[in-house]
């Protein structure tokens, strides 16, 4: 796995105390792709949540002084605040089957004294896949030559 360079102190808090809330959620897409190891860039960090409104996730941003903007005609749902700025909050994954089913889909990443929730990169693979946009077929070599070196490393 690659080294957490991804978070910040105040981020890396927020994901320790949804942990520590026991809240059900995980990386998704390029973020769980690079904790994986993945040479890859992304701009934000999507977090899959079986239920965002849950009190343990109100917990946790209350901890960063963040906050849970719900979802508008025009906007999807989001977090407020410099430490969950990074963040984006998914409610669904092209490719892929409900939350409950891709959570056996998962693995620990460390972070710090946590280890946080990541969608496997197979699964996330499928997703971009399934979802076919540009920017998902530019990294679609590094993510599955990154999946090909895992898999080597395991034998």
């Amino acid at each position: 796995m690659a080294d957490n360079l991804i978070f910040g102190k105040e981020e890396a808090k927020f994901l320790a105390e949804l942990v520590r809330n026991k809240v059900e959620f995980m990386v998704v897409g390029l973020a769980a792709a690079t904790l994986q190891g993945a040479p890859v860039v992304t701009q934000d960090v999507d977090l899959w949540f079986r239920d965002v409104t849950e009190p343990g996730v109100e917990k946790a941003l209350k901890k960063v002084r963040g906050f849970y903007l719900p979802p508008t005609a025009k906007n999807p749902p989001m977090f407020v605040g410099k430490a969950v700025q990074l963040f984006d909050v998914v409610v669904r994954m092209d490719g892929l089957k409900s939350f409950e089913v891709e959570k056996e889909n998962i693995l620990e990443v460390p972070l710090g004294r946590t280890k946080i929730p990541a969608l496997k990169l197979e699964r996330v693979i499928a997703s971009k896949k399934a979802a076919g946009r540009d920017k998902d077929k530019l990294v679609m070599k590094a993510l599955n030559d990154t999946l090909k070196a895992v898999r080597e490393r395991k034998m």
